[in-house]
């Protein structure tokens, strides 16, 4: 029987007195790197903070590494397994120098300070981001403040990596060193983004927030008349739309695509 990493059946979420997504049925395996996709304001980053315990949910079941969460207290026993980045690094960032706030999970993991500065220093370098060790948190670029969120993730090496918006911001050598990085690790990735780019490289299959639910989805590649490909998302329940030729000078959508590029 498949151990899944994440199982939601029959759950939904709310964000303050309202529910955003309903009736929601999702698996994750362990190494998967699934894309979450939707249109801006579907709740794809509440989705993310749900699963850690930061928004309410009701009905179904929800199960992390076979333990089933209802309360606070379950979700404290699964927060050093599931790390999420903050799409706004400024919620993940809160001490003053750079190894500090790397170091922060590691100490709380119960490692000794030396030990917690050695993890940081080296995923800071996993990173290329080792020159920024002893900088101040708030003076970084918006891209550096990013990157050094991650790292604050991935020192704590969890077993689960949710991702919101990660290349935002990242110049193009910045961006593809995190993609990069991000394809090598052996954790599973739950990620949102409209990077096409990101999605093409990293993801091994996505789910589509549409009309207030979760619906599996199918990506795809076809060729584009400026001779690359792109994978594009369907509703698995919705046939792929026909594909231009190479003659064509138009490029066709599906109502049920996430991303138009």
């Amino acid at each position: 029987m498949t151990s899944f990493s994440l199982e939601l059946g029959g759950v939904n979420i709310h964000r303050g007195n309202s529910r955003l997504i309903s009736n929601i049925n999702f698996q994750l395996n362990p190494g998967e790197r699934v894309a979450l996709l939707g249109s801006n304001g579907a709740g794809k980053s509440t989705f993310l903070e749900a699963l850690v315990g930061l928004h309410p949910m009701s009905g179904g079941v929800y199960k992390a590494f076979g333990r089933t969460l209802k309360e606070e207290r379950d979700f404290r026993q699964i927060w050093s397994k599931i790390g999420l980045v903050f799409q706004d690094s400024d919620d993940q960032l809160f001490c003053p120098s750079v190894i500090e706030d790397v170091a922060f999970g590691p100490i709380n993991l119960g490692h000794c300070p030396k030990d917690a500065r050695m993890i940081a220093l080296a995923t800071l370098e996993k990173l290329g981001l080792d020159g920024l060790s002893e900088r101040i948190t708030h003076k970084l670029s918006g891209g550096e403040k990013r990157l050094v969120s991650i790292a604050t993730v991935l020192a704590m090496n969890p077993e689960i990596i949710l991702l919101d918006e990660p290349t935002t911001g990242l110049d193009e050598n910045v961006r593809q060193r995190l993609i990069d990085c991000l394809a090598k690790l052996p954790q599973a990735l739950l990620f949102t983004s409209h990077d096409q780019y990101l999605i093409d490289h990293l993801a091994t299959r996505a789910v589509l927030i549409k009309n207030r639910t979760l619906v599996n989805s199918i990506l795809h590649k076809h060729p584009h008349i400026h001779v690359h490909s792109h994978k594009h998302v369907h509703p698995e329940d919705e046939p792929t739309h026909p594909h231009a030729s190479s003659f064509d000078h138009v490029e066709l959508y599906h109502r049920g695509d996430a991303h138009q590029s």
